[in-house]
C-alpha cells in the first residue's frame, strides 16, 4: 500500500499493485486496473518513488523471511501482555 493525498488535503492509502498507468496533465492522475481514476497531489515522480520504495520493501521482508531473521512485530493488550491467538505453533521434535 502507498499512502496518496487528494486535492483537498485528505490523505489515503492505496494498493500498489492495482495501479495501471500515473499520468500527469497537469494535475497527477492515477489509473488502476479497473478504470479508477485518483487526481493527486503529489507528482508522477514521486508515486512512482513510492510505488518502488514499496515493492523494495516486499521483497526486503521476503528475503529476511526466507533468511528466517524476520520476526514481525507482536501486537500487545493495553496491560503489556500478548493476545491469544487462533494460530498453533508447529511443535518442535521435542514436543511430539
Amino acid at each position: 500500500m502507498i499512502r496518496l493525498t487528494r486535492l483537498n488535503g485528505e490523505q489515503f492509502v492505496l494498493n500498489a499493485e492495482l495501479i495501471r498507468r500515473v499520468e500527469g496533465h497537469p494535475d497527477t492522475v492515477v489509473s488502476l486496473l479497473d478504470d479508477t481514476k485518483y487526481i493527486v497531489k503529489e507528482s508522477v515522480d514521486q508515486v512512482v518513488q513510492e510505488v518502488r520504495e514499496h515493492q523494495a520493501s516486499i521483497q526486503s521482508i521476503a528475503f529476511k523471511m526466507d533468511r528466517g531473521e524476520y520476526r514481525p512485530p507482536v501486537a500487545h493488550t493495553q496491560d503489556g501482555a500478548a493476545p491469544d491467538s487462533s494460530v498453533v505453533p508447529f511443535p518442535t521434535r521435542e514436543e511430539r
